[in-house]
């Protein structure tokens, strides 16, 4: 290995030494909780070398809203995509969404914790455009193949992705709701009405 190759790795472990150090940091203590002082503490490194790495803690909970849309992504993609009908797209994706929020908490409180986030937001992140267009294509085909052909796409998607948050964050200061029938049916219920909508 050569010397470019070489110092590119010890790069990367220690980039990646920093995001599970933040990652404990946020397990033990929660978000608010996450400092770039206790991450370099806690790696024994100093806080110069922290910022070489990422320019900010924002910088840091930007990766990791990265990570936590590419795991929902890739989730929905193996589990509710292979539906072929938009409407049963719709509610595998929302099914999928439901669990992924109650299984990673930590990661959907910082995706989420200040609602549906924003278009510059995505922007910066590929997985949260990928999440966005899954949702709006299966939208739009479910809308091509109703009587509501003028239907606005993005406020359906709107629409959509809000019943889903406000569900989730309704639940969460449940802790058995994730397992609990009764608020399934509400889940499934709410997309069921969502989807008429666009049907008849």
């Amino acid at each position: 290995m050569g010397l470019v190759e070489r110092r590119q790795r010890q790069k990367e472990e220690v980039r990646n030494s920093i995001l599970t150090a933040a990652w404990e940091q946020v397990l033990a203590e929660g978000w608010a909780s996450l400092s770039i002082r206790k991450i370099a503490d806690a790696i024994e490194y100093s806080v110069p070398v922290i910022y070489s790495h990422f320019a900010s803690k924002d910088a840091i909970l930007l990766e990791f809203t990265r990570q936590g849309f590419q795991r929902l992504i890739g989730q929905i993609k193996e589990s509710a995509l292979c539906e072929k009908e938009p409407a049963e797209r719709l509610e595998g994706i929302a099914q999928t969404y439901w669990q992924f929020a109650f299984d990673n908490r930590e990661y959907y409180q910082l995706m989420f914790g200040l609602g549906i986030p924003t278009c510059e937001t995505a922007n910066h992140i590929v997985e949260m455009r990928q999440f966005s267009e899954v949702i709006t294509h299966t939208i739009n085909q479910l809308i091509a193949s109703g009587p509501n052909a003028d239907a606005d796409v993005y406020l359906k998607f709107k629409t959509y992705w809000s019943i889903l948050h406000g569900l989730v964050s309704i639940q969460m200061i449940d802790p058995t709701a994730a397992t609990n029938k009764q608020n399934t049916a509400v889940l499934h219920d709410a997309i069921s009405g969502f989807v008429k909508s666009l049907t008849h």
